[in-house]
């Protein structure tokens, strides 16, 4: 797989491991766990079609443009720089993921998906897996929201993939949603995987995507985002599930054009992220409090080192340092 060009964040590799008992034994839902929003965009490939996810206007000004709508796309498709391995170091434990099949190609392959075609998913779960064998203690959890372009045989081999590549350390979805690290240490199981289509229903293995809610702002705003985000927080209790809160700001056609050369990052993320960041510092997982916070290009602010921190809030007489 290709290395994207990256900064050095901490080193977070084993801080799961590393909680005290008093964490490990709480349910995981009441933790503080970072993600990442499109998590394996740190690499597209430009010379592939446009992805069966856009528009028909955006496949006919690419196709238009050719080479240079395919670099624009990119700019704006591209929410990470970290490879899966970077970001697992770095501490990120949750995944969201996008997969299409390539229409036309012949066979029942699966690729991750952003506007553009990104690696093989065979390749990136490899290299999540072999993350895992090395830190026994870590777990992640792997969110299956969209698929596209694929058939009843896509999903079938894309489920028997999953079985394949992580085994046993894949978490039955009959466990407890009350389940803690301890719990999952003692049965070695360090993959949740959520899958949002029917074709996984009768899979012991593959948990609904109900289990695990998103809601999305979907605006350019900052200050609209962080009203979304304490509006829907306040919503978990009725749940009881998993929560992701997508701290994130999705670009507008007008976005785009205004920042065509710069990019989502240059245009959008860095200048935002200063009062993103002041509302994740500000949070406090545990019961109706935060659980999952994802953001785009984590390695900026050192993201996962952050939500990591605020674990520390649920310990008596304990701060974040």
């Amino acid at each position: 797989m290709k290395t994207a060009a990256v900064t050095s964040p901490v080193c977070n590799a084993d801080w799961m491991g590393s909680l005290s008992p008093a964490l490990s034994s709480m349910p995981l839902k009441h933790l503080a766990v970072p993600g990442s929003h499109d998590s394996f965009s740190f690499w597209v490939d430009e010379k592939a079609p446009v992805g069966p996810d856009q528009a028909p206007v955006v496949k006919r000004l690419a196709g238009f443009f050719r080479s240079l709508g395919k670099k624009v796309m990119k700019k704006w498709s591209m929410t990470q720089n970290l490879t899966f391995r970077e970001q697992l170091e770095a501490g990120i434990r949750y995944f969201d993921l996008r997969v299409s099949s390539k229409p036309g190609e012949r066979g029942h392959e699966i690729y991750f998906i952003h506007g553009l075609f990104g690696h093989k998913v065979r390749d990136g779960l490899m290299e999540i897996d072999s993350f895992l064998s090395a830190h026994s203690k870590e777990v992640i959890f792997l969110d299956f929201n969209h698929h596209y372009a694929m058939g009843e045989a896509h999903h079938s081999y894309l489920l028997s993939m999953l079985q394949e590549v992580f085994g046993r350390k894949l978490c039955r979805r009959d466990c407890e949603e009350e389940i803690t690290l301890e719990y999952l240490w003692q049965k070695k199981y360090q993959v949740i995987v959520f899958y949002h289509h029917s074709s996984a229903e009768s899979s012991p293995l593959m948990w609904p995507g109900t289990k695990i809610p998103a809601p999305w702002a979907n605006t350019t705003d900052a200050c609209k985002l962080i009203q979304f985000l304490e509006t829907t927080l306040g919503e978990r209790a009725r749940c009881g599930t998993f929560h992701v809160s997508q701290a994130i700001l999705t670009p507008r056609v007008k976005t785009i054009v205004r920042g065509l050369i710069k990019g989502l990052r240059n245009y959008l993320v860095e200048r935002n992220l200063p009062t993103i960041m002041t509302w994740v510092k500000a949070q406090k997982p545990g019961v109706n409090g935060v659980n999952i916070i994802t953001s785009d290009f984590v390695e900026l602010v050192d993201f996962a080192t952050t939500v990591i921190k605020l674990n520390n809030l649920l310990l008596p007489d304990k701060a974040i340092t």
